[in-house]
């Protein structure tokens, strides 16, 4: 019997929708040790809450909803959690338009409390050059710790990543009608590949370069209907470089 009542609790759990923001990473694999350097694990003093990308040696790129998370700390320079040592977040900057993540601007910058050492295991992400034009079917990839599907009880503690498409913008308006401007659209869309609850931040990755940042995806993952939804990195590049350059005045 307590099999049984278990087995229902499980089952109650996998059909409970979501909150639509955030991303696991479905059907994806392991990322090897020696890839990826720049992906980040976001973490209050609970432990991970978000993904997210490392730009310079004191700045790293996540989304702006992961601040409700009160997040405390970053981790770099391994792809698995239980190996983490932690480095203080000083600051957390947030574009002034944001309000949340439905209305778009959802990208927020960590200034870290001190410059992290550049090494075989910890390396920075190359941004996308002002009007870059993403095209439609462009292969790309999205990493993360979160779960693996619906109903998940926990985060994975090694970082795995999915190879997803980038999808027509105006096909996108057609399954999200309110969707917001400055934006990227990949993955899901029926394809069982892409984001969902978990590690939102994370990077979309087109020929080495984060031109996106997870926002948004739609509550059932493993059978999403409509595409996965970036914050479109090229569109904030005079932000970061006024926030980045401001604070190296300062120092």
């Amino acid at each position: 019997m307590k099999a049984l009542y278990k087995l229902l609790f499980l089952l109650v759990l996998t059909c409970h929708g979501q909150n639509g923001h955030g991303s696991e990473i479905i059907n994806g694999e392991k990322v090897s040790e020696n890839s990826m350097l720049y992906m980040v694990s976001v973490q209050n003093d609970y432990g991970h809450v978000c993904g997210g990308f490392l730009i310079s040696e004191d700045f790293v790129v996540t989304a702006a909803h992961c601040d409700k998370e009160n997040p405390t700390s970053v981790v770099l320079g391994t792809h698995n959690l239980k190996e983490a040592g932690k480095t203080a977040i000083k600051q957390t900057y947030k574009p002034e338009a944001y309000q949340q993540f439905s209305k778009g601007d959802d990208i927020m910058l960590l200034e870290l409390s001190i410059k992290v050492e550049l090494n075989n295991r910890v390396q920075t992400v190359k941004l996308p050059e002002s009007g870059i034009n993403m095209n439609e079917n462009q292969q790309c990839l999205v990493a993360g710790w979160g779960k693996t599907h619906d109903g998940a009880l926990s985060i994975e503690d090694e970082l795995r990543m999915v190879d997803v498409s980038v999808i027509d913008k105006e096909f996108c308006k057609t399954k999200w009608k309110d969707l917001p401007p400055n934006v990227i659209c990949a993955g899901g869309n029926g394809t069982k590949k892409g984001v969902c609850q978990g590690d939102s931040g994370g990077p979309l990755v087109c020929n080495e370069t984060a031109v996106g940042v997870v926002s948004f995806s739609q509550k059932q993952c493993n059978y999403a209907e409509a595409p996965n939804v970036y914050t479109d990195v090229s569109k904030y590049l005079d932000w970061i470089n006024n926030v980045t350059k401001r604070q190296k005045h300062y120092e």
